[in-house]
Parts: C-alpha cells; structure tokens; sequence
C-alpha cells in the first residue's frame, strides 16, 4: 500500500467534515420550521392588526407591558415575541431574555428558582428591564400560576412577562388581569401561500397545484404544520403533489371521504358498516380523522336543519368518546345508527310537508 491510498480517505474524511459544517452555518439541519421562523416584525406574514399597530409602538417606544398571546398552534405567537425581543434588546437578546417552556417546566419550583433568580437580578440595558417568556403556560399547574401572579407583582419593576398559550380559559383569571392580551387568528390561505412559495423556491422544491391545495386544505391555518408536512413530504418524494401529503400525514383522500359519506347517507347499515370499516382497516385511516372530515363534508350536502343539528350534536358524541380510549368498531356503529336515524327524522320531516 502506498502513502498514497493511506491519505485518500484522510482527505476525503477532511472533505466530508467541511461540507457537514458548511451545512450547519447554512442551517440545512435545522427543521424549516426554526430554519425559516421570522426574525423580524417585518418578516411575519400574519396579525398585522396586532404587530404593526399596538405592538410596533410598545417597541418605538421602548415600553413593554405584560404580555398575554393566545390562539390555534401555529399561528405566529412565539415568532411575534421573539422578533420583538431582538428588534428591542438587539445584541443584548441573550442576557436579557428569558425562555421557558412551561410544558415541560410547569411546577411551582421553576418558579421559585429559575423565573425569580432571573427577574431579581440587576438589568444592565438601557432599556430597563427584562423579559421573560413562557410558552404554553396553559399546562402549568394551578399552583405555580398563582405563584407566577406574585412574582409579575413584585418585580414589575425589573422585568415583563409574555405568557403564551393555546386555550386562555386555562389560565387563570388573576394572570389574565395583569396582562395586556391578544388573540392570534388561525392564518388565512394567501398568507399561508406566500410563505409557502418563498420556501419552495428557495429549497428547490417540485410543489404541484394539488399538492400546495392538499397542504393548506390540512393545515387549518397552522404554519408549522405546513412547513413540517413540507419537510416530511420533499424527503420522501420528487414531486409534492396531493397524494404524497395524504399518504404523509396520514389524512384521508377527500375522494375515500365522498365514498364513506355516501354509504352513511344512502346505503343498508351493514353494507354501510361494511364499506367502511374495510376501507378504515385497508387504508389505516383513524374514526376520528373520518369523523373530522365527514364534519366539514356535510357543510356542502344538503340537509334539513334538524337532521343537520341531530347529527352535529351526535358525531361530538362519538368524537368525544374516541378521545377517551372508546373501541374504534363500537364508535364506528354508533355514528351510522346516528346516520339512519338523522335520515328517518329527514324523511319524516319531507312527509309532514307534504
């Protein structure tokens, strides 16, 4: 063996190790959705309403009050704070932000420890104070809120909190109180699309007409969900189209829901039960994704009101149970009985007319 075999996999190792880390200051291995997370106000496509009006005042004028942003995941709460923490700390950010996930961080010791060891130590910037920011603050206990309420009391004057959460009923009214709130909408589609194409682009992306229909058909105004789905479907396929969404998230194909609610309306209960649960069984599709579905299916078939209202009622029931543990068969039953007796209250309803 010469000296020269013994270096080529030296150098090609070497080469290897350049790219990995020319990777890594690209951010190619970060999931898009940090990779492509706003840094600025400026860069967020959404809630215009909130940033570019109440919020874009508290920083020109370098007041913050408490902070209170609720709404649907994916919708830009995080990316808001995180953009206004940079434009308002600049370089500073680091040592002056604090972020705390109360999902994983949600007992009363994290606030005696980590949140009050931060809010009372001296602030060095010249804007006066501190942030800290607790994400999905709807999963703290009970106990480290009220906690929480003291601290925001006692050292308002050397910090301000922005508490995010999904459902705001979860927290509780005397931190709502003490805090300036806003609601973050799910996004619209022309948002969600000029995202979208700003990272096809830049990813070189193959993204067809049904495919980026698919993505924002199954999104429901979530963001992360569409860049997450995105991720998952360019590594798995050349080209995105429609199927290669469904088949990666799991969803089922509006033409598999058109057959199912078809059977649930026209035909026999076991020929009915039968077409499903093959289908449920064949195509691994979950009742509840199913009972999703048929919800937003029947906005667009025409019913009378009360069998309308019957039915609504009664598919919550059923999803409610599937929630709780309940047999997916049993359920699967249960909604078609519903089904027939909605089209025996249909029929009687006709022929009283009559």
């Amino acid at each position: 063996m010469t000296a020269m075999d013994v270096d080529l996999p030296s150098q090609t190792g070497k080469s290897h190790a350049m790219n990995v880390d020319t990777a890594a200051e690209n951010g190619d291995h970060l999931p898009w959705v940090e990779k492509y997370r706003p840094l600025t106000l400026d860069d967020l496509v959404s809630q215009q309403e909130i940033i570019s009006t109440p919020v874009q005042n508290f920083m020109n004028q370098g007041r913050l009050p408490h902070l209170l942003f609720y709404g649907p995941p994916g919708t830009g709460k995080t990316s808001t704070i995180l953009a206004c923490s940079r434009q308002l700390y600049g370089s500073e950010y680091s040592s002056m932000v604090l972020e705390l996930n109360a999902s994983d961080e949600r007992g009363i010791d994290v606030i005696r420890n980590q949140i009050i060891s931060f809010a009372s130590t001296r602030r060095t910037s010249t804007i006066g104070f501190k942030l800290i920011v607790l994400d999905e603050a709807d999963a703290m206990t009970q106990a480290a809120q009220s906690a929480l309420r003291r601290v925001i009391e006692k050292y308002t004057t050397n910090v301000r909190f922005c508490i995010i959460c999904n459902y705001v009923s979860k927290i509780i009214p005397a931190l709502q109180s003490r805090c300036t709130r806003f609601r973050f909408a799910p996004l619209q589609t022309e948002q969600i699309t000029s995202r979208l194409d700003m990272i096809t682009h830049k990813e070189g992306i193959k993204l067809t007409d049904s495919g980026k229909q698919a993505l924002l058909r199954v999104s429901h105004g979530d963001m992360r969900r569409v860049l997450n789905i995105l991720q998952a479907c360019y590594a798995a396929y050349d080209t995105i189209d429609d199927a290669a969404v469904y088949h990666s998230t799991g969803q089922p194909f509006p033409a598999d829901i058109e057959y199912i609610l078809h059977a649930l309306l026209n035909d026999e209960f076991s020929t009915a039960y039968s077409k499903i649960n093959h289908m449920r069984i064949d195509k691994g599709l979950a009742l509840a994704d199913i009972i999703t579905e048929v919800h937003e299916h029947l906005g667009n078939t025409e019913l009378p009101t009360e069998t309308r209202i019957y039915l609504l009622d009664h598919l919550a029931e059923v999803e409610h149970r599937l929630s709780g543990g309940a047999n997916e068969s049993i359920q699967l039953s249960t909604m078609l009985g519903h089904f027939k007796i909605a089209m025996e209250i249909a029929a009687s309803g006709v022929a009283s007319k009559s």
